[in-house]
């Protein structure tokens, strides 16, 4: 797929210039972050019908609005969050993605964070943090945790990214999720 093809018409006239950011969104209002949290648990239960970790991504333009793409959890190495940003980075122009939310049910984990950072993506929504799924998933092993927020990872960059969460009132929701995952799969 060209990068002509990827970008919605409305926005590739605009990618790269001081349009894209006079039309980029943020912070995202509360309403529009708990919209697009729960569309994200949506796409994580899809994964949990398929037997996979549920977690969920959704990429949001510019706008804040237009969701551009969504993914749930495929395996241990391939987070709903780092196959939504390769996706992203092979699709969508830098200059644009710069403007883009991605939206994630959980704290993105230091190999999600990373490949985040390197696809270009310039804001991170997330509805609970990595140390409450710690908490309710203990040292299982499906789920091995590693101490290094998010935050820490995207500091270490050279370029910023805009980082929200956890977003208050959305972080009991992403858990509930998760607790019947991880009851039905032993803790």
């Amino acid at each position: 797929m060209s990068d002509d093809a990827a970008v919605p018409p409305a926005v590739h006239a605009a990618a790269g210039t001081d349009a894209v950011s006079a039309t980029a969104t943020w912070p995202l209002s509360p309403a529009t972050q708990h919209a697009l949290l729960q569309r994200a648990d949506t796409v994580a239960r899809r994964a949990m019908a398929m037997g996979r970790h549920p977690f969920g991504a959704v990429l949001v333009a510019p706008d804040g609005e237009t969701v551009l793409a969504e993914q749930g959890n495929i395996d241990t190495v391939n987070h709903a969050e780092s196959t939504l940003a390769r996706t992203a980075a092979a699709n969508y122009p830098g200059a644009y993605l710069a403007h883009c939310t991605l939206v994630s049910t959980f704290e993105p984990c230091a190999m999600c964070a990373g490949t985040i950072y390197w696809s270009g993506i310039g804001r991170v929504l997330y509805g609970a943090s990595e140390t409450a799924l710690l908490q309710l998933t203990g040292d299982h092993p499906q789920n091995p945790t590693l101490d290094l927020p998010c935050r820490s990872v995207f500091g270490s960059g050279q370029r910023p990214v805009l980082v929200t969460g956890p977003v208050p009132g959305s972080e009991a929701a992403m858990l509930r999720t998760h607790q019947g995952f991880w009851d039905r799969h032993g803790r």
